[in-house]
């Protein structure tokens, strides 16, 4: 099975642990970044990486806490996705990746892949500043994860590998599954500031910006000057914004059925 939510549509954070509210010396511990250096695909972390490890995990733990207490209450069991982190390359179950692919999850294992690497791009490249828009796009590599416990991951493939299915379809279909993961991570952002009360003033506005900034015509316009939307395959900016704010005013799954249509 592929992988999902790589390219420009996985950006990753440069966040503060106090984002989060919490002293990373009580929410950090010597076994947490053992399992990350464990994990860890290149040279020896230095200073600058270690750090970003840090607050990968700091974010990937709070959506744990989210996407747990979510699933309790739909009488379900969230497994928790496993983390690794790489610099350059990887080999992963989904296949062999480079820094161009930017994070990305894959679905054999269960797994989070990121690229600590990849957030000089996002700062300078992409202008993706602000932790809050840093945050917003580890939640959807998270949000594909979700998919995948429901189910929903399995049957777009399904989808896209039948005889009849054409490319512009495919397509489509991992349009829709993108911007899921894109409410998945307002649905994120809504519950875990309910209950842990995250956001700070303007933290909305920059995970808005980082869904506009990342946008398929966006990026296309910028790269090859004109815009193809049958090549689309994770949404225009209008959409990832809407399905963004969708998750965060709503703040339950089933509010998230993309598949309904594809029109913000």
């Amino acid at each position: 099975m592929k992988a999902v939510g790589g390219g420009i549509g996985g950006l990753i954070l440069l966040v503060i642990v106090i984002l989060f509210g919490a002293d990373p010396g009580t929410v950090l511990n010597d076994n947490m970044f053992t399992d990350i250096a464990s994990n860890y695909e290149g040279a020896p972390l230095s200073d600058e990486y270690r750090e970003l490890a840090d607050f990968v995990s700091v974010v990937l733990a709070d959506t744990e806490d989210t996407w747990n207490e979510i699933f309790v209450a739909e009488n379900l069991e969230y497994p928790e996705p496993t983390l690794v982190l790489f610099s350059g390359t990887v080999e992963s179950a989904c296949g062999f990746a480079q820094s161009a692919v930017g994070p990305f999850y894959c679905p054999v294992g269960e797994k989070v892949y990121i690229d600590l690497s990849f957030y000089r791009d996002l700062r300078d490249t992409y202008g993706a500043r602000g932790d809050f828009a840093q945050a917003y796009v580890i939640a959807h590599e998270v949000g594909h994860h979700v998919q995948n416990q429901l189910g929903i991951m399995e049957q777009v493939h399904r989808a896209q590998q039948q005889a009849s299915t054409s490319q512009v379809d495919a397509n489509r279909l991992s349009v829709m599954l993108e911007l899921q993961a894109d409410c998945f991570s307002g649905v994120w952002a809504y519950n875990a500031d309910r209950s842990r009360d995250i956001l700070e003033q303007g933290d909305i506005e920059e995970g808005l910006n980082a869904a506009s900034s990342i946008g398929d015509d966006r990026l296309q316009r910028e790269s090859q000057g004109q815009i193809t939307p049958d090549s689309f395959t994770h949404g225009s900016s209008v959409q990832r914004v809407s399905r963004f704010e969708r998750g965060l005013e709503s703040s339950e799954i089933n509010s998230c059925n993309s598949f309904e249509a594809m029109n913000p």
